[in-house]
């Protein structure tokens, strides 16, 4: 039993209507229980306390799920490493250079609200219990936001999370230097508490043997430069890479569903950043988050986030109860 191929990668794409575009790019569908019978002998587990722990709030995530859907794509995560490491080694064999191998990059991309976070940590906990027990690191693009004071003064304020908001040169940097082997790279840290960069604060990454960069855009192509020349992109330093996908009706009720979670727990804190949201009602919560979601959320999803969704590896979709109900894996 094999994946399926959607039409437009295949034989039948000529008898496809001209102007029918698949979205979803080269790739092989696997439905869930396709997937799953991908990894039986899987040498990882997860139990329901770690589970819990990388869990995101709304997420509904089981070890079912984790075993039909993230040991799968650990093991092809390992297939990738171990692939990559074989042509590191006959490169360097035929350069007659010794260098110790660079780290394995993943991104992770997708929109706010989707789960990015528990795709993330959920790989950091599976990837690390593979053979060798590989060091794995985990950063975000977050810290690579300019801190609030420098958007207000770009007026970048209510264009928070959209590309322009990032130093990406920063990041550019920081992805380049761990990827050239540095032994100890550094990246600004960042607090969901007060919503802006921690000052003197910093996560430091010691040559990981793999690194998720999670992020908004971590997928974005490389930019035309003022000359003409193309610039260089975070994502050309990827050596896999995961988009968690869900529609955008789904996406936005989970980010109001969200919203009214922070407002009970988080928002309560006096040094939150949103500590006026606490005292809001229902209905003022909810207007509230709609007008986040679409000015600012919906939009930087369909103009920035979305268009990069053929640009991953894989694609992990959900339906409305965050279930993971497909997979699409780059086949070229």
């Amino acid at each position: 039993m094999g994946f399926s191929v959607p039409a437009s990668s295949s034989a039948q794409c000529s008898e496809m209507d001209a102007d029918t575009v698949d979205e979803y790019g080269p790739y092989v569908l696997a439905g869930r229980r396709l997937w799953a019978d991908l990894a039986h002998q899987m040498p990882v587990a997860l139990t329901e306390e770690t589970l819990k722990r990388v869990r995101s709030r709304l997420d509904t995530i089981d070890l079912a799920q984790v075993r039909e859907v993230y040991l799968p794509l650990t093991e092809l995560i390992r297939m990738y490493v171990e692939y990559t490491g074989h042509l590191y080694r006959s490169t360097h064999d035929f350069l007659e250079v010794s260098e110790r191998r660079t780290p394995f990059v993943i991104g992770v991309a997708g929109s706010v609200a989707v789960g990015k976070s528990t795709t993330s940590r959920l790989l950091v906990e599976l990837l690390s219990q593979l053979p060798g027990h590989p060091r794995v690191d985990l950063v975000t693009t977050d810290g690579f936001l300019y801190p609030n004071a420098e958007l207000r003064a770009r007026g970048l304020m209510e264009r928070k999370g959209f590309p322009e908001s990032y130093d990406r040169q920063k990041l550019l940097k920081f992805v380049m230097d761990v990827k050239s082997g540095a032994p100890m790279v550094q990246a600004p840290a960042y607090s969901h508490l007060i919503y802006d960069i921690v000052p003197q604060e910093r996560i430091v990454v010691r040559h990981p043997d793999i690194l998720i960069i999670e992020g908004l855009n971590v997928l974005q192509p490389a930019r035309l430069r003022s000359d003409g020349a193309t610039s260089l992109a975070v994502s050309d330093f990827f050596d896999f890479s995961v988009y968690v996908d869900a529609a955008e009706d789904d996406l936005r009720s989970w980010y109001l569903e969200r919203l009214m979670r922070l407002r009970e727990t988080a928002f309560k804190d006096p040094r939150s950043y949103f500590s006026t949201v606490a005292a809001m009602s229902d209905a003022e919560t909810r207007e509230y988050g709609g007008h986040i979601w679409d000015t600012i959320n919906g939009p930087n999803l369909r103009e920035n986030i979305l268009p990069t969704r053929g640009r991953a590896t894989a694609i992990l979709r959900k339906n409305a109860e965050h279930a993971i109900e497909w997979i699409r894996i780059r086949k070229v």
